[in-house]
């Protein structure tokens, strides 16, 4: 029998996630280990009218690619993909791996080439506004969080809001309290971060605050905005191992200056942090600040679709920045990295403290 959680997480992702509306076209792209969620998303999408499509992707295909294809092949993307990209009305993508470490022992430039290649689809992507990505638990993530598979269901489960009687307004009352955090974010010009090692300024003025309630990410809870490209100022040590591709890099310190990364350095894969910060001119730019409001999600799981989310966190994002945002960065890349603000640390608008240690003072 489906667990009717699974049923709730479904429709959270077509209702309230993407909106789907009779007649409109949707693709599910899911790794194979969440068919059971996918077939839910199906349901769900024909039950509003719509036209799903089931794309389930075997977890091997991706380190089987990278390993194995040519330079020309790992540069090139398949119509299919850029037609789908540009056509459908919603797309809405299931990680579910079975391995997050399987990626480890890849080339970084072999990355780098692939993560180049699909800048335009990123870029269509964005454009479009279409698009919604989710997480199905595996036994390899909830190892990552250190917890066994069924505490990290539930985990999930509830960071969706599926353990929830009405899902759909669970999220609408997250869109309500960050709509009131974003009007005063919107009346500042400059940010200014401290913490643990980390001393950095940003300009925001004329830059937009976005609600992030679960249309895009889900889970979500975080309100973002793109500083002023040349603006970063300082330097941050970030409190938590980035994963990106398979790989952890540990203690990741950034010396920023007119806004570009002009220093950088971790103790654990440092030759994959600069690969990446190479990937193109925009990878070294700041391409988002986002500040995390989901106290639901309170521990470090390895996971960015979650990690970036937690209460009393703010993360920076190298790279490509969010066009709703006002920001002009554009970049192949696009890669969060977290600050955990609840032991010491406090974020200023204009020179106002208005969180610290990790709670709102406004």
């Amino acid at each position: 029998m489906t667990d009717p959680r699974t049923t709730r997480f479904a429709d959270v992702l077509v209702r309230h996630s993407r909106n789907v509306k009779r007649g409109e076209t949707v693709l599910i792209a899911a790794s194979a280990r969440a068919e059971s969620l996918a077939v839910a998303v199906y349901r769900a999408a024909l039950a509003r009218g719509a036209h799903p499509q089931v794309q389930l992707t075997p977890s091997a295909l991706d380190e089987v690619f990278l390993a194995e294809a040519s330079e020309a092949q790992l540069a090139f993307i398949s119509p299919l993909t850029k037609y789908a990209y540009g056509k459908v009305d919603h797309l809405i993508r299931i990680r579910a791996d079975l391995n997050t470490k399987a990626l480890s022992a890849i080339d970084p430039k072999r990355q780098a080439i692939r993560t180049k290649a699909s800048r335009p689809m990123l870029d269509t992507m964005l454009r479009r506004n279409c698009w919604t990505v989710t997480l199905w638990p595996t036994a390899a993530y909830a190892q990552d969080a250190e917890m066994s598979l069924e505490q990290f269901e539930d985990f999930v489960f509830s960071a969706v809001g599926a353990d929830q009687d009405d899902p759909i307004a669970h999220w609408r009352q997250i869109r309500s309290t960050q709509a009131k955090l974003i009007k005063k974010l919107n009346r500042g010009k400059e940010v200014r971060i401290v913490g643990p090692d980390t001393d950095l300024t940003m300009s925001i003025a004329g830059r937009v605050f976005i609600n992030s309630d679960g249309t895009h990410n889900m889970p979500s809870g975080e309100v973002f905005t793109g500083p002023v490209e040349n603006s970063v100022e300082g330097h941050i040590r970030y409190s938590y191992p980035v994963c990106r591709q398979g790989k952890e890099v540990e203690d990741v310190r950034l010396v920023f200056r007119k806004g570009k990364v002009v220093e950088a350095s971790a103790a654990k894969n440092e030759e994959f942090l600069l690969a990446m910060l190479d990937v193109d001119r925009g990878a070294r730019f700041v391409g988002e600040l986002g500040i995390g409001t989901n106290f639901g999600i309170d521990r470090f799981i390895k996971n960015i679709l979650f990690d970036e989310k937690i209460g009393g966190s703010i993360h920076l994002a190298l790279g490509n920045s969010y066009p709703e945002t006002g920001g002009k960065n554009k970049s192949a890349l696009h890669w969060d990295m977290i600050k955990d603000l609840r032991h010491g640390g406090a974020i200023y608008l204009d020179g106002k403290c208005i969180q610290k240690d990790g709670k709102f003072l406004i």
